[in-house]
């Protein structure tokens, strides 16, 4: 979704229209005689800024997102993959993924509105009584006791699904990432704080990763963290190139922790 949401922010700092189509029956298309390899043309750089058409399409199994700078260009290439497919042309971007998109002249908006409705109505907490929290004020979700889950796949779906919901609701990152820790063998008390989570979403409808390492300290966690921003925000930059925006400044990362500071600029560390 990092790629979607960046190409979303470009199309609205530049001012680009949206466009969406869909694929009838995709995978009946791609029945090949041969085995074919493939690979990514290096594309055109402009040494010198020009006016030129830029036309970028965003491909997801059988779902398109096309934009560009040009709007008749745009409408040719719809028309062009329409008459080579089977096409369902879905005019205006509006909704990908299970997320909603608005556009207005502020910008592009996204919400999870229907998504969070559904998960609602299959928790069967339509009529339940909405909380002000996500989660319990010292909550001792570790120290469940031993009363295993009936159904633990249920459990898991419903986790699964409020891990997709933090793309526009990032004030649940923390109870997710606290009831994603107990997947494996979730307890009676997981799935009702799992419950409440849903019933803090029926108020109000409208990424943390977790760590692959173990850190032994604040500095080091810290450090590790500044990594991988590092490599984040290198691939973005990569892309954005790829988007047409060019970023020749050198990035600056931020960080509070002097000890991963000095951890940083210590060469033993980088040979």
């Amino acid at each position: 979704m990092v790629t979607v949401r960046m190409f979303l922010a470009v199309a609205a700092a530049k001012g680009w229209e949206l466009h969406q189509m869909d694929v009838h029956n995709a995978f009946l298309h791609g029945e090949l005689d041969e085995e074919v390899y493939m690979q990514m043309s290096p594309g055109f750089a402009s040494p010198i800024p020009t006016q030129h058409i830029q036309l970028n399409v965003l491909v997801y199994v059988d779902d398109l997102i096309i934009s560009g700078n040009d709007g008749t260009t745009v409408q040719q290439f719809k028309d062009y993959l329409s008459r080579r497919f089977h096409m369902k042309d879905l005019g205006k971007l509006k909704y990908f993924l299970g997320i909603e998109v608005v556009r207005n002249s502020d910008g592009i908006f996204l919400c999870q509105r229907k998504y969070t409705l559904d998960i609602i109505f299959e928790a069967g907490l339509l009529g339940a009584k909405p909380v002000g929290t996500p989660l319990e004020q010292n909550h001792k979700l570790a120290l469940a006791g031993n009363s295993d889950l009936r159904d633990p796949g249920q459990y898991r779906r419903l986790v699964g699904r409020l891990i997709y919901l933090t793309i526009t609701r990032p004030e649940l990152s923390y109870c997710v990432h606290m009831l994603a820790q107990f997947m494996q063998q979730p307890k009676d008390e997981h799935w009702e704080a799992a419950l409440r989570v849903v019933r803090y979403l029926k108020g109000n409808p409208g990424q943390d990763q977790e760590a692959h390492t173990v850190s032994c300290s604040s500095a080091e966690a810290e450090y590790s963290s500044m990594a991988t921003t590092t490599c984040e925000l290198k691939w973005m930059k990569g892309l954005l190139s790829t988007l047409g925006v060019m970023h020749s400044d050198l990035m600056h990362l931020y960080c509070d922790s002097q000890a991963a500071l000095h951890i940083a600029a210590n060469p033993v560390f980088h040979e």
